[in-house]
């Protein structure tokens, strides 16, 4: 019995960061990217690496490695209408699928899943896919982020504007 209750216990848990993530992806398309901040742990980490393999983001070359501080300077550029990224910034659609969990331990569920994302900007869409890691602590009701790591499939190639990824 006790077997039974905590798988559905871990899958209500499961559930709710699958939904978390779902919203995330819709903040993000509506440019809510206040809101976006308030998801996060103060000490979680954003993380697009280049090298797709490198599990040592601190000692690798990234897109972005961003914490508390630097979500918050992406995101003023995103919104104060100075920047070409936010006076000029493109149109989004995400779609999160494939979602499985790869970890759970006592608060904490991480789960993979697969973005692609389209934008649209100056009559031009642009596909990004990635293999996207959330790493999610539970508290209660509450669930924060603690780590995102979006893995871009063509992260090795060049890439320009994608400061909006998030």
């Amino acid at each position: 019995m006790m077997d039974d209750r905590n798988t559905l216990l871990s899958q209500d848990v499961f559930a709710r960061a699958v939904q978390f993530i779902w919203r995330e992806a819709e903040m993000l398309d509506r440019r809510e990217y206040r809101e976006w901040l308030e998801l996060w742990e103060k000490d979680g980490t954003y993380v697009v690496p280049i090298d797709p393999r490198t599990s040592d983001f601190a000692a690798t070359l990234n897109y972005a490695y961003d914490d508390h501080e630097m979500r918050e300077k992406r995101v003023q550029r995103m919104t104060s209408g100075f920047s070409a990224s936010a006076s000029d910034a493109a149109r989004t659609v995400r779609t999160v699928s494939r979602f499985t969990k790869a970890s759970e331990e006592a608060n904490t569920i991480e789960v993979r899943s697969a973005q692609i994302l389209i934008a649209y900007k100056r009559g031009v869409p642009t596909i990004f896919a990635a293999d996207l890691t959330h790493r999610i602590h539970c508290n209660g009701d509450e669930l924060r982020l603690a780590q995102k790591v979006v893995r871009l499939i063509d992260s090795t190639d060049a890439l320009n504007a994608i400061g909006f990824l998030l």
